[in-house]
């Protein structure tokens, strides 16, 4: 049944993460934008907690529970968002539907193997400041993203320890506008910076369990994914407009265009996790993750009122299921999963530092007599502030995923 489904799935899923605008935050603006990849429904709906080795769900964040699979696993997942910004000069709201990872998982005796795609950031703002002294109007915009497609292996080296890595192509283009123009006039300039983006990146983990006692278990975690560098092909150009409100500016006279190459630095990441619980019946679990968000570098050269620093991020969450096994009930048979995150995201803008707090909750819905299900959960959460002329963000998401399994590579009995 997966196999129908995966080429044009791919196709499309390939198709929509260029075209999807997945942000509406000004924060997107700095670095490659606002990193969307958080993990799977099912993890993300636990505040972010990866450390079990599921036999029915991938687990993207930590490739060591490839091996822990089963049957062949197909996954997609989306996102709705309503956010509501707010500041000192008023408050705005936006909406976005974006698709956030598509990935397919193969268990190999002892390995397993995953692939798939991930739009691991996006850009998408557009701001307006006003100089009502000298009648000068600034507009700003921006749309694009980084995507990553990878592939994976885990390993388990025995029953209660595997390991696993993956390797990343990051790859995306971002476009970048500033216009600038005085109020009773039509003239005005205009600068477009547009990058395009490409390098490798690679994660490693490891995942170790055992038994307490009879019915208790204990579940632990460790990731970590060295810093990468990419590449980043810029060209820059400033021209003169005729602005007429929203209409789009028309061109005038154009300087040389700038080409010029630097180099963009993604942080080290390091994530540590443990937890207790009883096979498919519950969990509880916590983990932290560390970024070295103090050697990132700015895709563009000319931002002077952001630095970082390290950032670090706490997670804790769980899953209960009352009866795995129930036949007459099907509520019983549904994961409820609930969680909260905190991050100290590393980026410092006018000297306030943007922190990311959020709620999490969820449920996965069994389909039929399968090991397949559809995954629904809900993230409430504030990022940034509207101190020193910020933005606060209070965001509300909807996350929907589907899981579906099958056995591959079984010899029919009878045609």
């Amino acid at each position: 049944m997966i196999r129908k489904f995966i080429l044009p799935v791919l196709l499309l899923f390939s198709l929509v993460s260029f075209a999807q605008q997945g942000s509406a935050s000004p924060y997107s603006f700095f670095g490659v934008g606002d990193v969307r990849f958080k993990g799977t429904n099912e993890m993300n709906a636990m505040g972010g907690v990866s450390i079990l080795p599921d036999s029915i769900h991938i687990n993207l964040q930590n490739p060591a529970s490839y091996s822990s699979l089963k049957l062949t696993t197909f996954t997609i997942g989306g996102t709705f968002s309503a956010t509501k910004f707010k500041s000192y000069n008023g408050s705005e709201k936006a909406q976005r539907t974006t698709l956030d990872y598509l990935a397919v998982a193969l268990p190999l005796k002892k390995f397993g193997v995953a692939f798939g795609l991930i739009p691991y950031s996006s850009v998408g703002y557009k701001l307006k400041t006003t100089d009502d002294v000298n009648e000068i109007i600034r507009r700003y915009s921006g749309d694009g993203g980084l995507n990553k497609a990878f592939l994976g292996l885990g390993y388990q080296l025995n029953p209660r320890i595997s390991i696993g890595a993956d390797i990343g192509y990051n790859f995306g283009r971002i476009e970048t506008n500033s216009i600038k123009y005085l109020g009773i006039a039509q003239d005005g300039t205009q600068e477009k910076n547009v990058s395009e983006l490409s390098g490798l990146s690679i994660n490693i983990g490891a995942m170790y369990n055992r038994k307490i006692t009879k019915k208790l278990d204990f579940y632990s975690g460790i990731t970590y994914a060295p810093q990468s560098n990419l590449n980043s092909n810029n060209e820059n150009n400033i021209f003169s407009i005729i602005y007429l409100g929203d209409v789009t500016p028309i061109p005038l006279d154009y300087l040389d265009a700038k080409n010029y190459k630097n180099t963009v630095k993604l942080p080290s990441k390091f994530s540590i996790g443990a937890g207790v619980g009883e096979s498919k019946k519950w969990l509880i679990g916590t983990e932290v993750s560390f970024l070295g968000s103090n050697t990132f570098s700015n895709r563009l050269s000319n931002v002077t009122n952001a630095s970082y620093e390290n950032g670090i991020k706490y997670s804790v969450g769980g899953f209960y299921i009352p009866n795995y096994n129930s036949f007459s009930n099907y509520l019983k048979k549904v994961t409820y999963r609930g969680g909260f995150r905190y991050e100290k995201t590393g980026l410092i803008i006018n000297d306030q530092k943007i922190r990311d707090y959020a709620f999490t909750g969820g449920v996965g819905l069994p389909v039929g007599g399968t090991f397949s299900n559809v995954n629904v959960g809900i993230e409430l959460g504030r990022r940034g502030t509207a101190l020193a002329n910020l933005v606060e963000e209070n965001y509300a998401n909807v996350i929907i995923s589907l899981s579906l399994n099958d056995k591959w590579f079984t010899k029919r009995k009878f045609d």
